[in-house]
């Protein structure tokens, strides 16, 4: 495969807040690129340190998934615990407070998947995706509105949780195949 060779990263010109609201606030940025073309951007300006997103694996072949309620969508989906990584936590941290939060689980073993962004046309959002093995009860206070149906799934049935109507988000989706990559992988990998 042939690398792609390094690009100039356009020079800001300029960059000022156009719009805010109690939870985005979207920035103009004016940029000049390398071949002189200017352009003006606007996007969700980056704030937070980030997200995580746990696979909760109750034995070697079942996965724990949650159904809430999404805004954006104004429906239930079914998806893996996810959340914001506090000011001053480590990422580990925060996905082993989310799976108590969401599902009333801690994990005694991680392993960390990937990072993935999202959107990054408009804007810097990134979510590290752990995989929590050894579970044990242990619930902390979540700020949902309302219990979050926990609901079991097989490995091998995949196929089936990617046909659910209500299993459609992309970073669920794409954390279910890396998980699969994961356990194919040889051990010596």
């Amino acid at each position: 495969m042939e690398k792609s060779k390094p690009k100039t990263l356009p020079e800001i010109v300029a960059r000022k807040e156009v719009a805010r609201s109690r939870l985005i606030a979207v920035e103009q940025v004016d940029l000049k690129f390398s071949n002189g073309a200017e352009r003006c951007f606007e996007k969700i300006k980056g704030s937070g340190q980030g997200a995580v997103m746990v696979i909760p694996m109750l034995d070697d072949n079942t996965l724990l998934l949650i159904r809430e309620y999404c805004a954006g969508t104004h429906n239930y989906q079914l998806g893996f615990p996810k959340g914001l990584i506090d000011p001053g936590e480590a990422m580990q941290d925060a996905a082993n407070r989310e799976l108590q939060e969401e599902i009333g689980f801690a994990a005694k073993r991680w392993t960390h998947l990937h990072q993935v962004c999202m959107a990054p046309a408009f804007f810097n959002a990134r979510m590290d995706i752990f995989v929590a093995r050894d579970l044990y009860e242990s619930k902390l206070q979540g700020d949902e509105p309302e219990p979050m149906e926990v609901v079991r799934w097989p490995i091998n049935d995949y196929r089936s949780l990617l046909a659910q109507p209500d299993f459609t988000e992309a970073r669920s989706i794409a954390a279910l195949m890396l998980l699969r990559d994961f356990l194919e992988a040889p051990d010596d990998e």
